[in-house]
C-alpha cells in the first residue's frame, strides 16, 4: 500500500486508480439519515463515493429512514416532486406541499427525548426540519456531513460522473434498498427496548441519541 492522500474528481478511471493503490474506498448510493449498515461502511472508509448518475429508486432508504418509537419502528418519509417516470437521483426534488419537517421532528423528538444524548445533539439536527433544501441528494450528504461532524470523523467525499451497473470499487448502493439482510452489531441501549427488545439497523439517530460518541466503537 502507497501511504499517500489521493484527490480524485470522480468518473470509472479515477475510481479504478484509487482501488489499484490500497485506498480503503466504497461506493454509496445516498440515504436519509442512513442506518448502521450504511453508516458502519461510511466510518470505516477513507474515501466514499456517492452515487449521483442512478435513476431514483422508490420506497428505499433514499428518502426513508426507520427510527423505535413507543408503539414500535416508525418509518420516515421525504415527499418527492414527481417529474418524470426515470429521474436521475441528483435532480430528485423535495416537495413541500404537506409540512413533513414538522412532522417528521416531531416523531423524532416524540421518540428520543428521553434518549442520554438527544439534548446534546437536538440543535445539530433542527434546523433540517426548518430550513428547505430544494434538492433531496443535498439535504442528505449535509445531514451525513452532520453526523460526521458529531463523531468527529473526517472523510473524503467525491461524486460519481457516470452510471455504472458493474463498479470496480466495493459496490454498497443495495444498503439503501429497504430488502437487504439485516445488519448485525452488538446491542446497545434503546429507550424502548423493555418493550420491543433489541431493534437492529435503525437510522443513525437512534445511535447517536442512545449511545453518544460510543457509537464509534460499537460500528468500527
Amino acid at each position: 500500500m502507497i501511504n499517500c492522500t489521493i484527490q480524485v474528481s470522480g468518473g470509472a478511471a479515477s475510481l479504478m486508480v484509487l482501488n489499484s493503490m490500497g485506498q480503503n474506498t466504497v461506493l454509496l448510493s445516498t440515504a436519509y439519515l442512513p442506518n448502521l449498515a450504511y453508516l458502519s461502511r461510511v466510518l470505516n472508509a477513507d474515501t466514499i463515493f456517492l452515487e449521483r448518475h442512478e435513476n431514483f429508486v422508490k420506497q428505499t432508504f433514499r428518502n426513508r429512514c426507520d427510527i423505535l418509537s413507543s408503539n414500535g419502528k416508525l418509518s420516515l418519509s421525504i415527499p418527492l416532486v414527481k417529474q418524470a417516470d426515470k429521474e436521475l437521483i441528483s435532480e430528485k426534488r423535495i416537495s413541500y406541499a404537506e409540512n413533513w419537517q414538522q412532522q417528521h421532528w416531531r416523531s423524532i423528538t416524540s421518540a428520543y427525548k428521553n434518549s442520554p444524548y438527544f439534548e446534546y445533539f437536538e440543535d445539530e439536527f433542527k434546523p433540517f426540519y426548518e430550513k428547505q433544501f430544494e434538492f433531496l441528494f443535498d439535504y442528505n450528504f449535509q445531514l451525513l456531513q452532520t453526523v460526521l461532524h458529531i463523531l468527529r470523523q473526517k472523510k473524503n467525499f467525491e461524486f460519481t460522473s457516470e452510471f455504472e451497473v458493474q463498479s470496480s470499487l466495493p459496490d454498497f448502493r443495495h444498503l439503501s434498498s429497504r430488502q437487504q439482510a439485516e445488519f448485525e452489531t452488538r446491542s446497545y441501549y434503546q429507550v424502548f427496548s423493555d418493550k420491543f427488545g433489541f431493534t437492529p439497523n435503525l437510522s443513525c439517530l437512534d445511535i447517536l441519541f442512545n449511545e453518544g460518541l460510543q457509537t464509534l466503537q460499537l460500528l468500527k
